[in-house]
């Protein structure tokens, strides 16, 4: 039998996200680049910011011609904008203080794939690069990271969104994000969701 999906949410039924979704206004244009390998990524965070926040852009793909278009939008663009990616070269948003109204780039995809993007279009290298203070851990526990300061797609725009304009609530971000976390997590056998570390501690 073919699942159902809610034609909302676009989630199956019986993960639906509706109830968890209240969506935003920002200031800020958001354009997520993000690697075709995680488009239908169960785990994917970037479809639950476009439920929260409609008005963010997503442009699919890896080399340069699949983001032609996106280039040759920003290169008409007069407002400021940063790539965030951490690098030797990348500033802290307390040190940049980019404006709210500044366009914030963000690459979806793992390391590797996020660095492959980078590196086939070095036109975004033209680009002020910007990192984020990580103080906590990552609360994706459904999906595992190399790296200790890792975090969703969607915890690093909620958290870049509250850096550069205080009076921005992102707390419905966090929501949708913890009622998929939390579905995902009860719908896995003990056994396998203990297998989901956190700092060494168990997922309970």
């Amino acid at each position: 039998m073919a699942r159902s999906y809610c034609i909302y949410c676009t989630y199956p039924i019986s993960a639906c996200l509706c109830h968890a979704v209240s969506p935003i206004q920002i200031s800020t244009e958001v354009i997520v680049m993000q690697h075709h390998s995680e488009v239908h990524h169960a785990k994917n965070t970037v479809r639950l910011m476009q439920l929260v926040i409609p008005e963010i852009k997503v442009v699919v793909g890896e080399s340069q011609t699949d983001f032609s278009q996106l280039k040759a939008y920003l290169d008409t663009q007069s407002k400021p904008i940063y790539v965030v990616y951490p690098s030797d070269n990348s500033v802290s948003v307390s040190q940049a203080n980019p404006a709210n109204n500044a366009i914030i780039i963000l690459i979806d995809g793992t390391w590797r794939k996020a660095y492959k993007i980078l590196q086939s279009n070095p036109w975004l290298l033209e680009y002020t690069a910007l990192h984020l203070d990580v103080e906590h851990a990552s609360n994706y526990i459904i999906r595992k990271a190399k790296r200790p300061d890792s975090l969703s797609t969607l915890e690093a725009t909620a958290l870049l969104l509250s850096a550069m304009d205080s009076a921005v609530d992102t707390t419905p971000l966090f929501a949708a994000f913890d009622a998929m976390v939390q579905h995902r997590l009860s719908a896995m056998p003990e056994g396998i969701k203990a297998r989901y570390q956190l700092h060494n501690k168990e997922v309970k």
